[in-house]
């Protein structure tokens, strides 16, 4: 039940020893296409690496994080690392915020302020909420991986301990990626509490569903399942290879950062808005740089390709107790009790005629700006979204 202060300080050895190893990097031959269309350009992150190791300041970095309160507590024999800022306004509502595969808490770092003192950025005082951002387990400093391994029913009951261990009687959850997974249990575990529910990053289908119809569809929604449809033929791979050799793929995460870096770096460039032609253009590169150095110090590259593996089999398991099987699961089925809102931005694939066919879920705003990591990207259109999702359920 112990909740005790954190400080984030990586030894100066290891960031040396990174440096060093970035400098001293083993690249492979240029192949004679170098572009995108093979993966992550040997030109591109050849001059990234190296403004990782002699541009990039990872102690402002570091001290930027530690401006922001820090936690850890254990739930269920599992470390857990969290950002909580409390607002100065009385009637703050508390908000969990839940990151996703390859983000961390740093993925929320601009929206912290938004969120805790609306009226500093031009919004109302009413919109305040008070944070708490949760390292997954087998992410940053919610390692190592715990006896229990990770399933989103799993993590939802870790966060809804975690909230009640803050005080929190009322409180609002938005997650993204794997995290609009764990939000979405919480609604369910801890539905008397959870007064609402906001979900980004959602795709069309679940991963390995199959193609989705295109047929009924409008043109926006066509074309979003047309990207969707291209993403599993061609944009699958690194989830196979981590949800079915974890460690095989972790010995050049944890040995190479620019193996890390290019592994994380490739999804930034798929992921974010198309209108952007790099993925440091789509957001901030010492943000980038940040998130991927979290991965690095922490060895969370390994560990977080095990939480995959562990939340597949998961995933398949119910799966097999399911009737419909893969059809059952493609679709995330009615909203649950607490009410349930979702954002697209840019290019993504929801589609809220599959995502919600019973029309049950109570708000579905699209961005033409954004991507996949909107919190990043869009800090200013998400901020916004959970503030007009949110506004009458307080």
């Amino acid at each position: 039940m112990t909740i005790q202060p954190f400080t984030l300080e990586i030894p100066q050895a290891e960031v040396d020893d990174l440096q060093a190893r970035l400098r001293s990097a083993r690249w492979p031959v240029t192949p004679a296409v170098d572009d995108w269309s093979r993966g992550v350009p040997v030109d591109y992150l050849r001059e990234l690496a190296a403004y990782w190791a002699d541009g990039y300041d990872w102690r402002a970095a570091e001290a930027a994080l530690n401006a922001i309160p820090q936690f850890v507590t254990e739930i269920g024999g599992q470390r857990i690392h969290f950002f909580h800022q409390k607002s100065a306004e009385p009637n703050a509502l508390p908000l969990i915020l839940t990151h996703g595969w390859p983000g961390s808490p740093v993925e929320f770092q601009a929206m912290i302020g938004r969120l805790t003192d609306p009226v500093a950025y031009g919004g109302d005082a009413g919109d305040a909420f008070d944070v708490v951002v949760p390292s997954l387990p087998g992410y940053g400093f919610s390692t190592p991986l715990g006896p229990a391994g990770f399933n989103l029913f799993g993590v939802a009951q870790m966060w809804a301990e975690l909230m009640s261990r803050l005080g929190y009687d009322r409180y609002g959850a938005h997650g993204t990626d794997a995290g609009s997974g764990v939000t979405g249990m919480l609604t369910m575990i801890d539905a008397e509490h959870v007064v609402g529910a906001h979900l980004a990053g959602v795709t069309a289908a679940a991963p390995f569903a199959g193609p989705v119809s295109t047929d009924g569809l409008s043109e926006s929604d066509k074309t979003r399942a047309e990207t969707f449809n291209r993403y599993l033929e061609d944009g699958l791979g690194y989830l196979t290879l981590q949800s079915t050799r974890p460690q095989t793929l972790a010995y050049g995460l944890n040995d190479s950062p620019i193996g890390q870096l290019a592994w994380i770096v490739e999804k930034f460039a798929e992921w974010t808005d198309p209108a952007h032609k790099l993925p440091d253009e789509a957001v901030d590169r010492d943000q980038l740089l940040t998130n991927v150095s979290l991965y690095w110090f922490t060895g969370s590259g390994a560990s977080s390709a095990h939480a995959v593996y562990d939340g597949m089999q998961a995933w398949k398991a119910m799966l097999a107790q399911q009737p419909g099987g893969e059809a059952a699961a493609a679709s995330w089925g009615p909203a649950s009790p607490p009410p349930t809102g979702v954002a697209v931005f840019g290019a993504e694939t929801a589609i809220k005629s599959l995502v919600d066919p019973a029309g049950a879920m109570t708000h579905w705003t699209e961005y033409e700006r954004g991507g996949h990591f909107a919190a990043m990207e869009v800090p200013d259109l998400l901020t916004t979204d959970l503030q007009t999702f949110f506004r009458p359920l307080r």
